[in-house]
C-alpha cells in the first residue's frame, strides 16, 4: 500500500481496487486485524468485496501457510450445511458411504470464512456456538469430540443486531463473531471507483482475446457512473463482460451496455424504494404468496430489487418461491 493511502491514486490490495477514501481505510482495518486471532465480522452488501477480504485477512495473518476454506451458510439445506461444516461419519445417512471431515477439520491450521453467517438456521447455530467455546467439533453420526484449530471470518449483508433482535439469530453467538467488525462500502459511495474498475475490467477482458477495447465513449462513462449498481462491484465485472460481448470495434458505446444500465430500469428507479413492513412474510402461505408477487410485480420480475423491496436476502427470496410453489 502507498505511505500516504489517503491520497487520490489508486490503490491495489489482494485483488481490490480503489481511490476512495472509505475503502482504503477498510484495507487499513484488515491489516492490523489480520495480526490477530479475533474473530472479524464483514459486513456489506452482496458484491462488495467481502470474501476478497476474508482472503486479504488470511493471507496478512500468522495462519497464511494454513489452509484457507469458505462455505456458504444461505446455499445450502440445513441437513447439509451441518454436514459441511462438521462432517459426518460413515453410515450417518443415506448416502454417507465414507466419513468426511467437514469444514472446520479441513481448515484447521488456518482460517475458516463462513459466508452468509445471519442465513444460518437456528439449531446449527447453537451447535456452532459450542465448537467455538469447546474448538472441537462432532461429526454427524459421531461420538467423539475431534480438536480443530480455526480462525474464524464470517460476513453477512445484513446487521447481526437486526436479526437478534428479530429473534433470528443467537446474541451469544454474534458476540462471539463480531469481535472486530468491518463495513465495506457499497460501490455508489465509493466516488471514483466506478471509472477506475471499468478500466480495470477492461484490460482483463482484452486480456482474453477476441474483441480490443480501446476506449469508453463519453456517453457511456456516464450511463456507467450514473447508476446506482445495486449488486456492486460484481454487477460491474458482468455488465462490462456484457458490453464487451453484445458489442463490437474499439469503442464500448451505450448500446453495448445491458438495458438496465443504458436505459434505466426499476434497480435504477427505485433502488430506494420502501420495504415490506418486517413480519409480513411468514404469514399465512397464500397471502405470503401474494407479498412476493407483489414484489416481483413491482420490480418487473427482477429478484435482487424484489428481494430489497421485502427486506429479505435472494437466497431467502428463492428459498421461500419455492416453498410457495413460485417460478
Amino acid at each position: 500500500m502507498p505511505r500516504n493511502p489517503d491520497s487520490g491514486d489508486p490503490v491495489v490490495f489482494h485483488g481490490m481496487w480503489t481511490r476512495c477514501t472509505a475503502m482504503k481505510r477498510v484495507f487499513r482495518l484488515v491489516e492490523r486485524a489480520a495480526r490477530s486471532e479475533a474473530a472479524v465480522l464483514l459486513r456489506g452488501e452482496t458484491g462488495t468485496g467481502k470474501e476478497l477480504a476474508a482472503i486479504a485477512l488470511h493471507r496478512l495473518s500468522p495462519r497464511a501457510s494454513g489452509p484457507f476454506r469458505a462455505i456458504n451458510c444461505a446455499a445450502l439445506p440445513a441437513t447439509l450445511l451441518e454436514s459441511e461444516l462438521f462432517g459426518h461419519v460413515r453410515g450417518a445417512f443415506t448416502g454417507a458411504v465414507r466419513d468426511h471431515p467437514g469444514v472446520f477439520r479441513s481448515a484447521s491450521g488456518g482460517t475458516l470464512f463462513l459466508d452468509e453467517v445471519a442465513e444460518m438456521p437456528l439449531d446449527l447455530q447453537a451447535k456452532l456456538l459450542r465448537v467455538l467455546e469447546t474448538r472441537t467439533v462432532v461429526p454427524v453420526g459421531g461420538r467423539d469430540p475431534i480438536r480443530v484449530d480455526v480462525r474464524i471470518v464470517s460476513a453477512t449483508h445484513t446487521g447481526l443486531r437486526a436479526a437478534v433482535a428479530a429473534g433470528r439469530f443467537r446474541a451469544d453467538l454474534m458476540y462471539r463473531l463480531r469481535v472486530v467488525p468491518i463495513f465495506l462500502p457499497a460501490l455508489r459511495e465509493r466516488p471514483g471507483d466506478v471509472a477506475l474498475l471499468t478500466d480495470r475490467f477492461i484490460e482483463e477482458l482484452n486480456a482474453r482475446g477476441g474483441r480490443r477495447v480501446r476506449r469508453v465513449s463519453p456517453h457511456a462513462r456516464r450511463l456507467l457512473d450514473r447508476y446506482p449498481w445495486p449488486g456492486n462491484v460484481r454487477e460491474l465485472r458482468n455488465a462490462l463482460e456484457y458490453a464487451y460481448v453484445m458489442g463490437d470495434g474499439e469503442t464500448l458505446r451505450p448500446d453495448d451496455l445491458p438495458p438496465e444500465v443504458a436505459v434505466g430500469t426499476p434497480e435504477t428507479e427505485e433502488i430506494h424504494a420502501e420495504p415490506a413492513p418486517p413480519g409480513q412474510l411468514g404469514a399465512s402461505p397464500s397471502s405470503e404468496a401474494d407479498l412476493v408477487r407483489d414484489a416481483l410485480r413491482r420490480a418487473q420480475g427482477s429478484r435482487g430489487l424484489a428481494a430489497r423491496l421485502l427486506g429479505i436476502s435472494r437466497v431467502t427470496l428463492w428459498r421461500r418461491m419455492r416453498a410457495l410453489g413460485l417460478s
